[in-house]
């Protein structure tokens, strides 16, 4: 008797221990399960430790996280008839762990078919540029049309990405030759454009060198005419002061006097160069005068010597004559007077060569 207790025993221990594992479920906080018992839908179990009937239950466990899915890739006509490689992934998440067990076998596999089916449409009916140029919009679409779809399975689509877009290796060269006539249509405007502003460039500075250069003219001419001005009268005043210094020196010379400057003038006419001198009709008149001088005539008559009052009264005024003659302060003053008015012309002319709408 006592050899059948033993086992018997342990045989009890072993049925409450598989009873109580079989009737105690631990569920994760990211999970919920689906509690069934004898083939009938009893409840959901939340997160925690859960009681169940024993040996007759079953439980399945649902992850409640986001999930990625991987859409494979796929060969799409365009609406351009340009075949393209696409494939995506998708981000869903369950929210109703029932439906997602008794309203569809797989919900991973379906989702991932319906992407496929869903994304071949949406790419059909499009063109290849648009593709390429719009996958934003692509991924919005594709996730409203499969989270409407997957709402009844108690799944959520939450994002979708297009993760590549590959046109065949015939669309590609033509995409390549298309870049590659575009950067040389680029290139050529952007050349055309250089050489535009190149040449508006040199047609300004040539405008510019040509006034700077007519102004500098203009400037360098108003200058040379004021110097010859200003030297012809100066000379003129000199002649002025020389004639007036001789005719108020010779005003007191007498006939002997002006006898010796004769002489003296012929004597210098007598060393120059030249091997003809030819003397005016007045030369016997001067010789008359010199023989007066030196005693070899028969009368030698003095000149009244004429003063100041004499020449006066003969020829007027020499004040009136020959004008006032002006002093080093005169001449400085109307120099200076004269270099301002050329520096503001110069001036003037920059402004107009820096501007020359103005």
């Amino acid at each position: 008797m006592s050899n059948f207790i033993v086992p018997l025993a342990v045989l009890i221990v072993a049925v409450i221990v598989i009873c109580v594992f079989s009737g105690v479920k631990i569920v994760q906080p990211y999970e919920q399960a689906i509690y069934m018992r004898l083939g009938k839908y009893v409840r959901v179990l939340n997160q925690g430790l859960n009681f169940v009937c024993p040996l007759i239950n079953k439980v399945v466990k649902l992850d409640l996280r986001t999930e990625v899915l991987d859409v494979p890739k796929q060969e799409v006509i365009t609406k351009d008839n340009s075949p393209v490689n696409v494939d995506a992934i998708i981000y869903i998440k369950v929210t109703d762990p029932k439906n997602a067990f008794f309203e569809v076998t797989d919900y991973h596999l379906a989702t991932v078919n319906l992407a496929q089916t869903t994304l071949r449409s949406v790419i059909g009916q499009m063109e290849l540029d648009q593709i390429l140029s719009s996958r934003e919009h692509i991924n919005i679409q594709l996730r409203d049309i499969l989270d409407e779809n997957t709402d009844k399975w108690g799944v959520r689509v939450e994002n979708v990405e297009i993760k590549e877009v590959d046109p065949a290796s015939k669309v590609k060269d033509s995409m390549e030759e298309q870049t590659s006539a575009e950067r040389r249509r680029r290139a050529a405007i952007l050349q055309a454009d250089g050489l535009k502003r190149a040449a508006i460039l040199e047609a300004e500075g040539k405008k510019k060198s040509k006034i700077l250069e007519a102004e500098g003219t203009r400037q360098s001419m108003i200058l040379e005419a004021e110097g010859q001005r200003l030297a012809t009268i100066l000379e003129a005043q000199g002649d002025a002061q020389k004639l007036r210094i001789l005719s108020v020196g010779a005003a007191t010379m007498d006939a002997k006097a002006l006898s010796v400057l004769s002489m003296e003038t012929v004597k210098a006419v007598g060393e120059g160069e030249s091997s003809k001198i030819f003397f005016p009709m007045e030369l016997t008149r001067l010789i008359d005068g010199i023989s007066d001088y030196v005693g070899s005539a028969k009368n030698v008559p003095d000149r009244q010597i004429s003063d100041a009052k004499d020449i006066k009264d003969a020829v007027g005024d020499p004040d009136d004559i020959l004008g006032p003659i002006p002093t080093q302060d005169d001449i400085k003053a109307e120099t200076e007077a004269f270099k301002k008015t050329v520096e503001d012309e110069i001036s003037e002319s920059n402004s107009i060569a820096e501007n020359p709408k103005v």
